[in-house]
């Protein structure tokens, strides 16, 4: 072969070589350029579709399995991507939103947040519409976006739909695609008014926790715990979301489910609370604070209440008030508001964040730190004159000339002067040593949010040697919570046995049929350190304080069927006092340590009332 027809046939193959790919980057081009848009819809259209199936969210129950805070179904309006008519969205979105301002729904459409004309070049809306019409469209179109409509991710337009909205939307969507009306699980509390600071609520994931959970399986348009138990127990109450997995085809149309995973419901909840229990003692601590606020300074308003287990320490009822309402609450709308600016702050968890001074209700741990120093013994006699003035700058007033008391007589009539006088040989040191075994000024380790206390000379920003007679009567900066104060005395009835509290019960799947977490019994016992004969003294004598004629709380409790040991607190404080109370029963055999504080009380007899009843509860 010469040169010459080489040359040619190299000629010929680099023409079909250039003709061959200017074929191809014609064809590229006419993909891209000219039908570039129609067939990227088809491609998005002929893929799958990973479709989320909703988990129920665990319900929680008291101990005997009544529901607390439990699912409820509710009814609302869904528009589905995957089957919806893109050229009639606009058409459907007016119609919908007409039928709803028809029923007794309780909707109003989103208001748009922007200019309307860029919105509506935004979203390309091309219609001839009124100005109303265009606000409703650009707010509902705003509103999708916001919720991430998608293939995926169904758009929600109404929720919590009456029935007799259901049934107009029902008559009026018959077979038009990809709208329906749906069945849903909400949270709701079955009495509202229970325990709403333990349950707590669950709220819709904020754009911040949506970044930092979507690995873990959330959703942007999630519920999640907000405080409480639906807090603390979040990864066991939410389940895991189950998903399909969905063929389409060119046309949009669903062909085929390619792949399901069935949805895991959350786990159920069960706490140590009694529920007719918790009710009791909330009935009884409203009572009583109205009656505390019909006498005296009139200032008595709100309150708490705790009663543990001294078993296990487990928390059988806990109350705060004022209380509210869960389900309005969780609205977060003007109720929510109301709440958030009541001068009585029904919000705030009295019973396991407020810190209180409670006064006498002290007495008994400085009386065990005296003993355990050896201060003191049940026989050492002071002579009360009413007012210890040892120290000129903190006296102390005792509220009767009471003379010569001992331990047991003193603790009866909760003599100011006898313990004054044993806090000064004492000590602020060994005084709080004492109290911090005892589980004061310390978190309980309850399973939710909870007040740490104060310990006065510890926590205290300056310290003087006469402050220590003030902090011995349960004054100066001693500051509990009724938590802390309930297994205080839980303690000392136990025979100086602590564990953590606990409101957790067990946990169950949400069948309630397999326990996956059992908590009973599971709790760890520390002993506190302090000799069984001082514990033995220190609760005789808060026994004379029940039983003694001149005990401080024998009118109520002197002919109690069962033997009641406490000890009554009056605590100053700005404005009127408050007045405390503590107690365990049965004397020989405790099974149940309360506790119970009335702000601006004044009288311990209301307080006293509080516990009787919630005794009468427990031993009925």
């Amino acid at each position: 072969m010469d040169d010459k027809h080489h040359r040619r046939i190299c000629r010929l193959w680099v023409t079909l070589t250039v003709i061959c790919f200017a074929a191809f980057a014609l064809r590229l081009a006419d993909w891209q350029l000219v039908h570039g848009k129609e067939y990227r819809a088809i491609a998005a259209r002929a893929t799958q579709v990973t479709v989320t199936t909703e988990a129920a969210r665990g319900e929680i129950l008291d101990r005997s399995g009544k529901g607390l805070s439990v699912n409820q179904p509710q009814r609302r309006l869904v528009l589905d991507k995957l089957t919806l008519s893109p050229e009639d969205l606009d058409e459907t979105l007016l119609h919908l939103a007409s039928l709803l301002q028809k029923t007794d729904a309780e909707w109003e459409p989103p208001a748009p947040e922007g200019d309307p004309g860029e919105l509506r070049e935004r979203y390309g809306i091309s219609g001839s519409y009124r100005t109303d019409e265009l606000r409703i469209l650009t707010g509902l179109r705003q509103d999708m976006e916001r919720q991430g409509f998608s293939y995926s991710t169904p758009y929600v337009m109404a929720d919590k739909l009456t029935q007799g909205a259901v049934g107009v939307i029902s008559e009026n969507i018959q077979g038009v695609s990809g709208i329906s009306v749906e069945s849903r699980l909400v949270r709701k509390a079955e009495n509202p008014t229970l325990a709403p600071h333990i349950l707590g609520a669950t709220g819709a994931i904020t754009a911040e926790e949506y970044a930092d959970l979507s690995d873990e399986g959330y959703g942007m348009n999630d519920q999640i715990g907000r405080f409480g138990i639906e807090a603390a127990f979040e990864s066991e109450l939410r389940g895991e979301d189950g998903r399909r997995v969905v063929s389409r085809g060119e046309d949009g149309s669903q062909i085929d489910t390619v792949e399901t995973v069935e949805a895991r419901d959350g786990h159920t909840v069960w706490l140590t609370l009694d529920s007719e229990l918790q009710e009791k003692a909330q009935e009884s601590l409203q009572k009583n604070i109205r009656a505390a606020g019909g006498t005296g300074s009139g200032e008595c308003q709100s309150g708490a209440a705790v009663m543990l287990d001294v078993r296990d320490f487990s928390v059988l009822a806990a109350v705060s008030a004022p209380t509210y309402d869960l389900n309005r609450y969780s609205d977060y709308g003007s109720y929510y508001v109301s709440l958030a600016e009541s001068d009585t702050a029904p919000l705030f968890h009295r019973a396991f964040a407020g810190t209180y001074a409670w006064g006498s209700a002290f007495k008994p741990c400085t009386a065990l730190a005296a003993l355990e120093n050896g201060v003191i013994t049940p026989q050492t006699r002071f002579t009360c004159t009413r007012f210890y003035d040892y120290y000129p700058s903190n006296v102390v007033a005792c509220m009767h000339y009471h003379g010569e008391e001992n331990l047991l007589t003193a603790m009866a009539h909760s003599c100011n002067w006898y313990f004054a006088e044993t806090g000064r040989r004492l000590g602020i040191a060994a005084m709080d040593d004492c109290a911090e075994r005892l589980g004061l000024g310390a978190p309980t380790g309850v399973e939710i949010e909870e007040g740490d206390g104060i310990l006065a000379g510890r926590d205290s920003a300056q310290w003087q040697e006469g402050n220590t007679v003030q902090a011995a009567i349960g004054q100066s900066d001693n500051a509990f919570t009724p938590l802390q104060m309930a297994a205080y005395t839980a303690s000392i009835a136990g025979n100086g046995v602590r564990m953590k509290t606990r409101l957790a019960e067990k946990i169950t799947d949400y069948s309630r049929e397999t326990v996956i977490t059992d908590f009973r019994g599971s709790g760890v016992a520390t002993d506190c350190g302090i000799s069984r004969e001082h514990l033995d003294e220190v609760k005789k004598a808060m026994l004379a304080v029940t039983q003694s004629p001149e005990g401080t709380a024998f009118s109520v409790f002197g002919s109690y069927p069962v033997q009641v040991a406490g000890k009554t607190g009056t605590a100053e404080n700005a404005g009127a006092d408050h007045a405390a109370f503590i107690c365990f029963a049965p004397y020989e055999s405790p099974e149940v340590a309360v506790a119970v504080i009335l702000e601006h009380g004044e009288n311990t007899l209301y307080a006293q009332q509080v516990a009787r009843d919630m005794l009468d509860g427990y031993f009925e």
